[in-house]
């Protein structure tokens, strides 16, 4: 089997479920036209379930291979690509025998190298990632460095990387990482900032501490972009979500 682990197979795995009308409309979707913010990105029409099918029948591949897949123009093979990395992450972090740091630290490096090289370059990619791979690292070791020197990049993605990264320590009951990334993002108005950031906000108030998030708005919804402000507010009342917008 060992012969069969690398990305030429995954990619041919890949294209026997190619449907070239859904790629069409995934196209659309990822906005992969001229000024689209996923322009130039090519796809051949595979659903989620699909690629992370794809993803559990090829469980050991190597990194090398891995970065094969993430430097491929389909965006299928990079989603593919990152379910992989993110399930060796994981069997090497939660071993029963103890955790694979070593293991475990490369396919972190992986992950980062491929942010760097702006591989990881939409917004399902980047939340299908940074959560389960950046986050759940820091919040293993205790450091949120990496989070922050992401969340203050002005890269459209970077940036993105560093917000969702927040979102494993929001699981963990610990909404550190969010409230120290939330004064580098707040005054960005690009939407899939302002998304993110007002999704990891109204998690704060869901996972850790509904206070927590009151007290935020009170402090900072005169500031806020209106789309994060309406993420964080979309589980609180209509006399809430009220007030907070007349701040």
């Amino acid at each position: 089997m060992g012969a069969d682990l690398t990305a030429e197979a995954v990619a041919s795995a890949a294209a026997e479920l190619a449907d070239p009308e859904r790629a069409a409309d995934l196209a659309r979707f990822f906005q992969a036209r001229p000024g689209g913010y996923g322009e130039g990105d090519e796809f051949i029409g595979l659903k989620v379930p699909q690629q992370r099918a794809i993803a559990r029948r090829f469980r050991g591949i190597a990194p090398d291979e891995v970065v094969r897949l993430l430097d491929s123009p389909v965006h299928e093979h990079r989603l593919i690509g990152l379910f992989l990395l993110r399930g060796e992450f994981e069997r090497a972090l939660n071993r029963r025998s103890g955790p694979d740091r070593d293991a475990a630290r490369r396919w972190v490096e992986v992950y980062l190298d491929a942010v760097r090289r702006g591989r990881v370059n939409n917004w399902d990619l980047v939340d299908s990632s940074a959560d389960p791979v950046l986050g759940e690292w820091c919040h293993h070791l205790g450091q949120l460095d990496p989070i922050l020197e992401h969340a203050a990049h002005q890269d459209l993605w970077l940036r993105r990387v560093g917000i969702i990264a927040t979102f494993a320590h929001l699981k963990h009951g610990d909404a550190t990482a969010l409230l120290a990334v939330a004064p580098l993002v707040r005054d960005d108005r690009r939407d899939l900032v302002q998304k993110a950031f007002g999704w990891m906000l109204r998690e704060m108030g869901k996972r850790v501490d509904e206070q927590l998030l009151l007290d935020y708005l009170e402090a900072n919804a005169s500031q806020m972009g209106r789309t994060a402000l309406t993420y964080a507010l979309e589980h609180r009342s209509p006399q809430e979500r009220a007030y907070y917008r007349s701040l």
